[in-house]
């Protein structure tokens, strides 16, 4: 069974006028900022980093390999040559390296005001929950959700002094049902809830759950997925949001935000629509 809901948003599949970075990088809106983010040294998170530098912000770029890191970080200064950047190596998994990048990351630039929570792994949706191997099943819903929450853990009391932002990389998986995508699909569901919860108790923080669409990266080459969304579309809706252009707890980024705003913002918030929830069908 294959389940996907229909929204009745335009659909965007690559950057467009109302979220333009250019402006951003023009301006340097996010300069005096320091942005953390987990899975950086490949694809969105990649992406992100070099997005993130030329708009003026300082980097912490957290991903399990060294050399993989000091590949991103040497890209971003051929593109940014005063970029201001720390590359931790860590698994998201491992608390003790979460906690010792955080730390690493204070130590360098005594703040955080942007954290991205964005690696994450899955696999090809080719293998029922018995056919798969019980530890590799558990390893995607380990990192996916003991992940994110390794993060905000050591994050989010840094975030509440100046009153930052929190976003999660998720998916539209996370609502859909699609046979052989238990793993994928359950991680990304509790993440999807894990950003809720993050918004009810720190209020303060401006919290977002973010679907980046189906982006050309190594982890949707082994899937049956057909990429059909420009990655810097995801890297420029997350800079748009950071910049204080509006405030909402989930996001697909192929979804036009005017529109939304314009067109869909008083009934979202009004239904306290985009959570999850049990819906009871009214009385015929």
């Amino acid at each position: 069974m294959e389940y996907f809901p229909s929204f009745p948003f335009s659909e965007r599949h690559d950057v467009y006028p109302g979220i333009d970075p250019a402006v951003q990088y023009a301006t340097g809106t996010h300069k005096g900022k320091v942005v953390f983010i987990t899975g950086s040294s490949r694809g969105i998170g990649e992406d992100l980093a070099i997005t993130y530098a030329k708009a003026g912000a300082s980097l912490i770029l957290a991903a399990r390999t060294q050399k993989a890191l000091d590949a991103v970080k040497a890209k971003i200064l051929r593109e940014v040559p005063s970029a201001d950047v720390l590359v931790v190596p860590t698994d998201v998994v491992d608390l003790g390296q979460v906690e010792a990048a955080v730390k690493a990351g204070i130590e360098r630039f005594g703040k955080l005001d942007i954290v991205i929570a964005n690696a994450g792994t899955g696999d090809g949706f080719t293998q029922s929950m018995t056919e798969k191997d019980p530890l590799e099943w558990w390893k995607i819903v380990e990192v996916n959700v003991r992940g994110v929450y390794n993060v905000a853990h050591f994050t989010l009391p840094y975030l509440m002094k100046v009153k930052g932002y929190f976003l999660v990389t998720t998916s539209m998986g996370g609502i859909l049902r699609m046979a052989n995508g238990s793993p994928y699909s359950i991680s990304k569901e509790a993440a999807n809830t894990f950003v809720e919860y993050v918004a009810l108790e720190f209020p303060d923080i401006k919290t977002f759950a973010l679907n980046p669409g189906i982006v050309d990266t190594e982890l949707t080459r082994g899937t049956k997925f057909v990429p059909e969304d420009n990655v810097q579309l995801a890297s420029a809706t997350y800079l748009y949001l950071t910049a204080g252009k509006a405030d909402w707890l989930f996001l697909s980024v192929n979804w036009d935000i005017g529109e939304i705003q314009r067109d869909w913002k008083d009934k979202i918030l009004g239904s306290n629509a985009l959570v999850s929830r049990i819906v009871i069908p009214a009385r015929l």
